[in-house]
């Protein structure tokens, strides 16, 4: 696993990106194109807060699963997990392009098993996007015995899930371990008996909003 992840504002995914449109745009300015380059410029803003990377206030609370992405919750709901087959709770959290893209674990715990699946690239906010679209997928147990499963899923404009954890790999709670270019999904399932905390419209931040509680003892 990479050493921890410094915060430099601007998420290093983005900084080819970045170095680019800041190259473009100071071209277009010096050769006098003015329009173009001011064009060139407000894709560097956008680029620059597509790629922002905050650093966030972890809760300290032992039993808070943390959402792993920013966004809105799309689904709070009964489900098959279908990587430890079992019935389970789904929280869903869905991310358009303005929101951060960085991922954090929702727990503390150690990395069992990793699965990828190349697939389809539809909207992410279809509920068949869990299981039809290009996803990643990470089984996290925790010190007290729970298991997290945490999946993240392109969508309709993503066209890369990156992740940076393998198994045996330890995660804290909040630490960044992945990002999803340009609009994506992020789905946790819980056991059964953990309280969720969120409900369907509400908005989120990864590494600060308490998606739900597990059960004394998990």
């Amino acid at each position: 696993m990479r050493p921890p992840y410094p915060h430099p504002i601007i998420a290093r995914e983005g900084w080819p990106f970045l170095a680019i449109a800041i190259l473009v745009a100071l071209a277009l300015t010096w050769t006098g194109l003015w329009l173009l380059a001011a064009l060139a410029w407000l894709g560097v803003a956008f680029i620059g807060q597509f790629f922002r990377d905050p650093p966030r206030a972890v809760p300290e609370q032992a039993n808070a699963v943390l959402s792993p992405a920013d966004g809105k919750v799309m689904a709070v709901e009964r489900a098959r997990d279908p990587y430890l087959d079992r019935d389970a709770l789904k929280i869903s959290v869905f991310m358009n392009v303005f929101n951060v893209h960085s991922n954090r674990s929702p727990v503390d715990g150690e990395v069992k098993k990793g699965w990828y699946f190349g697939g389809r690239f539809l909207n992410a906010a279809l509920d068949k996007a869990s299981l039809e679209n290009e996803r990643n997928a990470l089984w996290i147990h925790t010190e007290s015995g729970a298991d997290v499963t945490c999946v993240q899923i392109a969508g309709l404009i993503a066209r890369r899930i990156l992740c940076y954890v393998q198994p045996k790999d330890r995660l804290r709670k909040g630490q960044r371990f992945g990002f999803i270019r340009f609009g994506s999904r992020v789905d946790v399932y819980l056991p059964l008996e953990a309280s969720p905390q969120a409900s369907v419209g509400d908005k989120v931040f990864a590494g600060e909003t308490i998606l739900a509680r597990l059960p004394a003892g998990s």
